[in-house]
């Protein structure tokens, strides 16, 4: 049977709209008599104009197929009793109003006086359950509550929330919109149930006698609160609140780190978020520790339209300590700032800057402060140095322009002897560093052409490696360069490819050493430089069983004619000194065998008649593996004295170069680079390296010898030449899974040349969907400064839900 059935009034719609569809069996059978039995299931109450009862003809707009403001009800019987003004559903209660669904067993609507104005009570009963929009549900055993959902209570609560959070208690009582309120509650985000459907304890979960959430606020607060690991209680915390897990982003504490080290003693260190705005937030995380003074780190973030800022600092004041945590000295102020920001102008320009500096050379290493050495900008300093720089860019299709201001703060250790760090009035102030390239659309003789253009002032304050303070050389240089190349492929795969470089500078060094006292003079002074060759490849392919071979010859020629070097001295012998601000950290390797000028910078040039081959070879397998080996060398007409005798470039012939890499299986990957003696052979530098990961764990293995330029020292006219020493190192780490939820982690740096470990890891730790727990021992054998070797345990903890990325809520 079918009846017309009036409109559910104003109230109920609003108390769906609330979030409980508890209020969708108002009355809605106003002319029926009492006791009226109706027993027609699954029909629409409230059909929109023109539209059946029946919910398949409804015009789908929600979810659940109704059209808008449709309300759908099934049960077993519908009774309305006008006397007492109530309306009863009971038997497998289903109501859908607008993407929420509300079941029960029963379900009973009270009117209140005058029914238009007066409070109504709505009451659910047995096996109460809401489905939200959103995918979260909650139940109940019994739900009370007013039809304008303004106040309830719920018997034998339970939620279950975004990010599989659950909720419990053994009361829950709803103040208002904002306001919800749960006794003898428990929280968790990890599962509660086993594989094969039993329960289980979960992970960790934190219980209290009152839970309240805010949604004002974001913020859920605790009473009596007990952080339970494992079902064990560990923790207990008079007051406690996180962020609401069902807010984006909100206030609230993260994981917090614990260790103990000989240099601190045992350190807590509590991060805790607060939400500034809908674009910023600010971290304050406080160190607390036991032999030294508490260490206040913070992190602001901020965004604009435009782009944003993220300013990391840190402060104490205390007294210098060593690695036993012995004070000595006086108070004083010890701070760092480690900052960025991004900003784009228009669709084409854009700005930023970094700023990066410490009032404590080893306040990072004292105080164990993560992620610093890392690139922040453009341009990006050397490992234990710290770049703060101004910059603007501007680039499209076609050309690209930046303008830059860098300044360097070092905190690294002398190789000679680390308990000195390195002096900061030794490094230049980079001002204006200006770097200009564009590339026009239409071609020259068929090729591509290219315009750069470069200028740099370098002022520095003193001359590095002197006993007694020198001025250091100022320099300016401007260079304007123009490139073009073409490419021309034979039909038999012959490729050539012919380009042509010519390069103009202009300088102006002062303060360079005379060799009499601090006496300096100064030169001005230009070049042309330019350089002419081809390139040479003939790669050959063929099918071999299941694989692709390649083998590639490759060749190059390059003529220049002699090139003006600028010199700024003499040694002892007589040999010239090169002005070289920018070219001395030279690596010859695989990456520079067919660049025609192999110095990495402006200052020095190469020249003369060259010729550079390697051939190349390539196995590639169906299935995925593959393997490849590359093996090549230098030669020139006659020596060339602007290279290091260890550069392996100096002479006439060069030494090998020596690089290949391969998957045999999977999961495995090997690699290995060299450079071996022109004549004997023997290794001069190798790097190689193998990583291996698997359902059991990931590692790696890493190996490196180097006879290079590691240091540098000052002639007697004040000019910078590099020190030879040989670098020989171990490095080796992964992780190695013991069981389902435990493993193991180790990593571990050994000096080779010393013959001693620089660093030691050996962890343990447990894992599951909702908790990460590491405990790590580290051994640091190293001498930065003061800081002598060091011992300390670390506890890292990671909760679902808690202390993840700041804007990743």
């Amino acid at each position: 049977m079918s009846l017309r059935r009036r409109m559910p009034s104003a109230a109920a719609k609003h108390a769906l709209l609330a979030g409980a569809a508890l209020a969708l069996v108002l009355p809605v059978a106003a002319h029926a008599q009492p006791q009226d039995l109706l027993h027609d299931r699954g029909q629409v109450l409230n059909p929109a104009p023109g539209q059946s009862r029946r919910p398949a003809r409804a015009a789908p707009v929600n979810n659940d197929g109704l059209a808008a403001d449709e309300l759908y009800m099934e049960a077993d019987e519908l009774i309305r009793d006008d006397q007492a003004k109530t309306t009863t559903a009971r038997g497998s209660v289903e109501i859908r109003y607008q993407g929420r669904t509300l079941r029960a067993d029963r379900v009973v609507y009270q009117e209140g006086p005058g029914q238009a104005d007066g409070q109504g009570v709505i009451r659910a009963y047995g096996h109460v359950q809401t489905i939200n929009a959103d995918g979260t549900t909650e139940f109940a055993d019994q739900l009370t509550l007013d039809d304008k959902m303004r106040a309830g209570v719920a018997l034998g609560f339970s939620a279950r929330l975004q990010d599989n959070v659950k909720i419990a208690g053994a009361s829950a009582v709803r103040r208002n919109e904002n306001i919800q309120e749960l006794n003898r509650a428990i929280y968790t985000p990890c599962a509660i149930c086993a594989a094969n459907g039993k329960a289980k304890a979960p992970t960790w979960s934190i219980s209290a006698d009152r839970v309240v959430q805010d949604k004002a606020r974001r913020i859920i607060y605790y009473r009596n609160a007990r952080i339970h690991i494992l079902g064990v209680p560990l923790i207990y915390l008079p007051v406690f609140w996180h962020a609401d897990p069902q807010a984006d982003r909100a206030s609230g504490l993260l994981a917090p780190r614990i260790g103990f080290s000989n240099r601190r003693g045992f350190s807590y260190e509590q991060p805790y978020l607060q939400v500034l705005s809908p674009s910023s937030d600010l971290v304050i995380s406080p160190q607390i520790n036991t032999k030294v003074n508490p260490l206040l780190n913070g992190e602001y973030r901020q965004r604009f339209y435009s782009g944003d800022i993220d300013i990391r600092f840190g402060y104490t004041h205390d007294r210098d300590f060593d690695s036993q945590g012995q004070k000595f000295g006086s108070d004083t102020n010890r701070s760092y700032i480690l900052g960025r920001g991004a900003f784009q102008i228009d669709d084409k320009w854009r700005w930023g800057f970094t700023a990066e500096r410490t009032s404590d050379n080893l306040l990072f290493d004292k105080y164990e402060i993560g992620k610093v050495y890392e690139s922040r900008g453009p341009y990006i300093a050397d490992d234990r140095r710290l770049i703060s720089q101004v910059y603007a860019v501007r680039q499209d299709q076609q050309s690209y322009v930046s303008a830059a201001a860098i300044s360097i703060q070092g905190l690294r250790p002398s190789l000679t002897d680390p308990t000195v760090i390195e002096n900061n009035r030794t490094f230049p102030v980079i001002a204006p560093l200006v770097e200009a390239h564009y590339e026009p659309l239409s071609t020259l003789f068929g090729g591509r052409l290219q315009v750069d253009g470069s200028a740099v002032a370098l002022t520095r304050d003193q001359a590095p490696n002197t006993t007694v303070p020198t001025p250091g050389i100022d320099s300016r240089r401007v260079t304007a360069e123009v490139d073009w190349r073409r490419i021309f492929t034979a039909p038999i795969g012959l490729r050539i490819e012919p380009f042509v470089h010519v390069r103009t500078d202009a300088y102006s060094v002062s303060d360079i050493l005379t060799g009499v006292g601090s006496q300096t003079t100064s030169l001005t002074t230009s070049r042309a430089l330019g350089v002419a060759g081809a390139d040479i490849s003939y790669p050959l392919y063929r099918r071999w069983r299941d694989a692709t071979v390649v083998l590639e010859p490759l060749a190059q020629i390059a003529v220049s004619p002699r090139a003006h070097q600028i010199v700024v001295g003499h040694d002892s012998t007589g040999a010239p000194i090169y002005l070289n601000e920018d070219s001395v950290a030279l690596e010859f390797d695989e990456t520079n065998l067919f660049q025609a000028n192999k110095m990495p910078g402006y200052d020095l040039y190469e020249d003369g008649a060259r010729l550079n081959v390697a051939g190349r070879g390539s196995v590639l397998w169906d299935d995925g593996r593959r393997a490849s080996l590359l093996v090549g060398r230098s030669f020139r007409d006659t020596p060339n004295d602007i290279f290091t005798t260890t550069s392996g470039l100096r002479e006439r012939a060069s030494d090998w170069i020596v690089a290949g890499d391969a998957q045999p299986v999977k999961g495995l990957s090997v690699f290995a680079r060299a450079r071996l003696d022109a004549d004997s052979f023997a290794i001069h530098r190798l790097e190689a390296g193998a990583n291996v990961s698997s359902k059991w764990g990931s590692g790696y293995v890493r190996y490196l010898t180097d006879e290079s330029s590691t240091s540098t020292t000052t002639s007697a006219t004040g000019v910078v030449t590099p020190v030879i020493t040989k670098t020989e190192n171990f490095d080796v780490g992964g992780e190695l899974r013991l069981a389902k939820n435990w493993g193991l982690t180790a990593y571990g740096n050994r000096d080779l040349v010393q013959q001693a470990w620089v660093i030691r890891d050996v962890g343990v730790f447990y894992t599951d969907d909702c908790l990460r727990v590491d405990v790590i021992y580290r051994k640091e054998d190293t001498v930065v400064g003061r800081l002598g070797p060091s011992e300390s345990v670390q506890v890292r903890l990671t909760l679902a839900t808690l202390g993840g990325p700041l804007y990743g809520r």
